[in-house]
């Protein structure tokens, strides 16, 4: 699972908007910013951040460390 900070920063990394990361997932843009607004791991959502994380993973990000033990983001 990802947090909202590695969403936040997996998104600024590739330089995408909301509405980018939206279109891209297919998550109303609306939720994507509800989750990025959260600290921490979302709880509830594990199809709708799966989702997100394939697609920044396809958009050619990685993510590091666990929710709980030093997340990151860094670009593959």
């Amino acid at each position: 699972m990802i947090t909202g900070e590695q969403i936040r920063a997996a998104r600024a990394m590739l330089k995408w908007t909301a509405d980018d990361l939206a279109k891209k997932s297919e998550i109303g843009v609306a939720t994507i910013r509800r989750l990025e607004a959260m600290n921490g791991l979302p709880s509830g959502q594990a199809r709708i951040l799966d989702a997100i994380q394939k697609t920044l993973e396809e958009g050619g990000v990685e993510f590091i460390g666990t929710p709980d033990h030093q997340p990151g983001v860094r670009l593959k």
